[in-house]
This record gives C-alpha cells, structure tokens and sequence, in this order.
C-alpha cells in the first residue's frame, strides 16, 4: 500500500503513522484523512502490529485544517459529506482511533491545533515535546470543535477546562496541556519518539494482544455506560471465555514458571465469541 501524505513504518511490533506534508505544519486534508483510516485499518489486520505511534514530520505535529481557499474552504462542505463520507471528516477519524484493537500513542513533536488536536483525543496515550503550542481554535473562526471532541475533551480534562479552552479559542502551551491531564509528559524533542517507543514496549512485553484489544474497548466504550452493570455484564462474558483460551494457559504456566509469556493469540483471528458486544451507532 503506498500512501499520499502519511509515513507508515512498523519497527519491533511497533507502528510510527508520521503526518507527512511539512511543508504545512501536516495541514489536515481529506488525502490525510483518507491515508490515516486506511492506515488504522491495516494496523487492525496486521499481527505483526501491536501498538500504532501517532506523530508528525517537520516543525508540526498538525496545524488544523487546510485554509489555502480562504473564506471559501467550508462552501459545499455538506453536498460533499453527503457524497463521500457518513459525517465530518475528524469526526470519522476519531471514531476510527476509538475503534482500534491496537493502542494507540500520540506524541506531539510541534505545533497541534483545530482537528489535529481533536483527532488526537481518542488516543490512549498523548506525550508532547516541551513549550509547543496547542488550541481549540474553532470558536475564533466561527464554528464548533468536531472530531466528536465534546464526547472526549470534557473526559479527559473536565468540562470546565473543556470549556474554557473552547470558548476563549485561545493558543496554549504544552505545559498547560500537561498540567490539565491532556497530555501525560513533556520532552526534549530528540527524546520523544524513544519516550514513545518505551511507552510502546511497556504496554505489549509482558501482556496479550487479545486481552488489550478486548479492554482497550472495555475501558473506552464503559465511559458511557449508564449503570456498573453493564461493565460486569462484559467482565462476566470475558472472563468466561477468555479464561479457558490458550493466552490464558500461557500467562498462569508463565506466572507459575516465572517466565517471560509468550501468547499465542492473534487478534486477527482468536477475539472471544462475544466480541464486539456492541451494535456500531449509524451516523
């Protein structure tokens, strides 16, 4: 697969997904878009991928939307979703990260605004290099944050910061960011990506890639349940099936052994019967 205007390199189990128009600070366009589901999607199939990295070439990490047509960039906006695209364009990428069976890390190495901040916030993991700015910018151009940003933003950081950034559509720092939660850590720049990748490694040494798929999509979908019950409803359906599933076998011989484990399952073909328990929302 040969793609437009993103990287796609796979490394020691790791995926680095790099936006690649420097040019433009990585400018969000619709050939981005397109590019970075496909890319998602690949990760999903591919076993050999066992957690993406998000970032950018260049100076930026993402400066928004393309606005080379001036006043004119949003004309024919709806005829053309109606045409190609079940809603918003960053809104179709958030939900494609919130699907992922992979996890999903974003490190921020400049400048992150508009829908290249939002799309980020369906990530498990943002770190940012040091004094880098940020915004959500949306009010000061006259429209509303998309990217399903107000089902994210307000759980990752409250929803009076949410508001607060969103109103004032002001630039801030990553300082900021890091201090409200958005972000986990700061660092020099040549360390961002080795603080990725270790971050990357940590979470897929020692744990299976079925189990992350399955409570990667347990800990994000239980954000909207109404009740406790309905997250002992999927703790009670995976623990019955997955317990007696060969990565189950391995990790007690493993523990028993005092031994590093090595799972034999694969996400492409050994996800517990009951997954996915959930019916996909039509947009």
């Amino acid at each position: 697969m040969t793609f437009n205007v993103i990287l796609y390199e796979v490394d020691d189990q790791i995926l680095t997904i790099t936006l690649n128009c420097p040019e433009k600070l990585n400018a969000f366009s619709g050939e981005m878009l397109d590019d970075l589901m496909q890319a998602f999607d690949m990760a999903d199939e591919d076993d050999d991928i066992n957690a993406i990295i998000v970032t950018g070439a260049g100076r930026g990490f993402c400066a928004g939307a393309d606005l080379s047509a001036g006043d004119s960039t949003w004309e024919g906006h709806e005829e053309r979703l109606a045409v190609t695209r079940r809603g918003d364009g960053g809104g179709e990428l958030s939900r494609r990260i919130y699907r992922s069976l992979k996890p999903v890390i974003v490190a921020f190495n400049g400048p992150a605004v508009g829908v290249g901040l939002t799309f980020t916030l369906a990530a498990d993991v943002r770190i940012a290099a040091r004094d880098i700015k940020m915004g959500f910018v949306f009010a000061a151009r006259g429209i509303v944050p998309e990217g399903c940003s107000a089902w994210f933003l307000p759980r990752i950081v409250g929803i009076s910061k949410a508001l607060e950034w969103c109103f004032s559509g002001r630039i801030f720092k990553s300082e900021e960011a890091l201090e409200a939660g958005l972000v986990r850590s700061l660092h020099d720049p040549e360390d961002l990506i080795p603080a990725a990748r270790g971050l990357a490694e940590e979470f897929i040494q020692n744990s299976s890639s079925i189990s992350r798929a399955v409570l990667r999509q347990m800990m994000w979908r239980m954000l909207g349940a109404s009740d406790p019950i309905e997250a002992h409803r999927v703790d009670t359906a995976a623990i019955n099936q997955m317990a007696v599933s060969k990565d189950a076998k391995e990790g007690i011989n493993a523990f028993l052994e005092k031994r590093s484990p090595n799972f034999p399952g694969k996400v492409s073909q050994d996800l517990p019967e009951f997954f996915p328990w959930w019916e996909e929302p039509e947009f």
